[in-house]
């Protein structure tokens, strides 16, 4: 069995963290680490219903793991709060 890796800024403190809101919000985050963008167009890139984005993104943003851009059509960015992935590099 293969164990799944979540982003590690999907964990959230206030929340009980379940394996599907994981890995929604490792998907949120993961189009995130590219670009700024909008809810409709992280559903589209994620492959996931809009609703369950909107609710991902007002839950990270509860926590100051992304923040709102803009006024209608908000750009959601990351911020610097949370932890980090480690990367190996040589």
């Amino acid at each position: 069995m293969v164990k799944e890796t979540w982003h590690p800024k999907a964990y959230l403190s206030g929340i009980k963290n379940v394996q599907l809101g994981l890995r929604a919000r490792t998907r949120i985050l993961n189009v995130l680490e590219t670009h700024p963008v909008d809810a409709r167009t992280i559903a589209g890139e994620a492959e996931m219903h809009y609703g369950v984005v909107v609710h991902h993104l007002k839950l990270l943003e509860a926590e100051e793991i992304v923040e709102r851009k803009g006024s209608r059509a908000h750009a959601w960015t990351l911020t610097g709060v949370g932890q980090k992935r480690l990367l190996n590099k040589p």
